[in-house]
């Protein structure tokens, strides 16, 4: 107990959150939130939210968490997710919503960091807009920074074993990372980071299998007969990415109306619309750009708001140069959910100053995915960042949501198991809460585990809280899940 009152006290108290508004109780644990300073010359500054463990801070894991996107909000991770709290619709009409502490937080069994990256992300931001102009290589790099410098300003923390991870495009954001971490401790670079592993949901990964993972997953879930299976395998020789015939472009048509009216990121929630609406060519409803030749350019692309309250992970086809906008991908009149807890909560003066954040009026609203980068995908596939990793001995952990269709799991069972690895677990029920199944895993050499979470979408602990918080404890405590 003495330890970890003194790991407590080690920590900046100026960034310590003694209140936040809605909220009336006790935390069950420390918060600290501000900026750490990752470019002096442009004002770079990276915002973050720290939720010490209630378990034991001075021993468990610290987690950094980021949402996907690309460009997207990990506030969204702590308000929506895993965080301490969940929110409730404030009293009256556009008041503030109010706070109960989440009984499935992740910080009940690890220190976490939410990180919004990068800069001129959700409270994020530089002085210098050309910082916007970015990728995921850029992205690795200050994310890296952010890491080295928090940890001189929390250092009690640095013995702690630390693992990454995201979901989404963090599919991207993590192993990236990862390697650059694991090159700073080879070349001893001050502080040692305790790096230990990275966890991925419903991530992605690379183009050839995310792009085919589409149909499989759609036959297997009955949304597609037979019949309109075996055609388009026929069409398109398996690949269906990539469509270079007519025939195969046709049947992909096909699948896409067939599909049409169905929420991506869970195939088992409704989505209100109208019937105008679901009948329009410029229908949200249309196969994810993962579908449509992912990864096609390098050329930079405006990362777009969140279709139906989930980033959406992938980077769109660019054809003659011209980028398509929002509206002519997705359509604009077709809302599953909204972010009106996050974004009049984030948008409040009196919880900016609570959580030390520059106000609106100096960084703009809060948005769960930004408008104002300009992001190039320029680390191509994650197979052999995964393969670095891994053949290292870092720990990994491959989650997925069985009813995501945007990034589904079919891809990265067939991905992970591509890698050749021996199995060591073979496929198996795993369990929660009394023997109730939780999903389905298998394990790899090199401590590579594949994880399906059965009834969860593409954000897996906003639908299934209890199943998360037990998997990942485990996972954490390296113990089977």
């Amino acid at each position: 107990m003495f330890l970890s009152l003194v790991l407590i006290r080690a920590a900046p108290e100026s960034s310590l959150v003694t209140n936040l508004p809605g909220f009336n109780g006790t935390f069950p644990s420390k918060h600290y939130s501000g900026y750490i300073t990752i470019d002096e010359t442009h004002e770079k500054k990276l915002f973050y939210y720290f939720v010490i463990s209630e378990r034991k801070p001075s021993q468990d894991p610290v987690v950094l968490w980021l949402n996907g996107g690309p460009g997207c909000s990990s506030l969204d991770g702590f308000m929506y997710e895993h965080g301490p709290f969940n929110f409730e619709a404030g009293k009256t009409k556009g008041s503030l919503p109010l706070l109960h502490l989440n009984p499935s937080s992740w910080s009940k069994v690890s220190n976490i960091i939410y990180l919004d990256s990068p800069a001129g992300v959700g409270l994020s931001y530089s002085k210098n807009k050309d910082d916007y102009n970015t990728g995921d290589l850029k992205t690795a790099s200050d994310t890296h920074t952010f890491l080295l410098k928090w940890f001189q300003q929390y250092p009690e923390f640095l013995p702690n074993p630390l693992y990454l991870s995201g979901q989404s495009y963090a599919g991207v954001y993590v192993p990236t990372l990862a390697s650059e971490v694991v090159k700073g401790i080879k070349t001893g670079l001050k502080p040692i980071l305790n790096f230990k592993g990275y966890m991925v949901g419903n991530g992605v990964t690379d183009g050839e299998f995310d792009g085919n993972a589409l149909v499989p997953f759609a036959h297997g879930m009955g949304l597609i007969s037979d019949d309109l299976y075996e055609e388009a395998k026929s069409a398109c020789n398996g690949s269906y990415w990539n469509p270079v015939s007519s025939t195969c472009i046709a049947q992909i048509s096909n699948i896409d109306k067939v599909l049409n009216g169905l929420y991506i990121y869970d195939i088992l929630q409704p989505c209100y619309h109208s019937p105008e609406a679901s009948k329009s060519e410029n229908s949200t409803f249309q196969l994810p750009p993962s579908f449509r030749q992912l990864g096609e350019t390098e050329r930079p692309l405006p990362v777009r708001k969140r279709m139906f309250g989930r980033a959406w992970p992938f980077k769109v086809a660019v054809r003659d140069g011209i980028v398509p906008s929002w509206p002519q991908i997705h359509g604009e009149s077709l809302p599953c959910t909204n972010d009106e807890f996050a974004n009049s909560w984030l948008n409040n003066e009196a919880v900016r100053r609570a959580i030390h954040a520059e106000q609106e009026s100096v960084i703009g609203p809060w948005e769960v995915c930004s408008d104002k980068l300009s992001y190039k995908s320029d680390a191509g596939s994650m197979i052999n960042y995964h393969k670095n990793l891994t053949s290292q001995g870092y720990r990994a952990l491959m989650f997925s949501g069985d009813h995501d269709m945007c990034v589904p799991f079919t891809g990265t069972e067939a991905w992970t198991r591509s890698l050749g690895y021996e199995i060591t677990d073979k496929w198996r029920q795993w369990y929660y809460d009394d023997y109730q199944v939780g999903g389905y895993t298998q394990g790899y050499a090199h401590n590579l585990t594949f994880l399906t979470i059965k009834g969860a979408g593409h954000s897996v602990a906003e639908y299934k809280p209890k199943e998360a918080l037990t998997f990942y404890s485990r996972w954490l405590d390296g113990k089977s899940i």
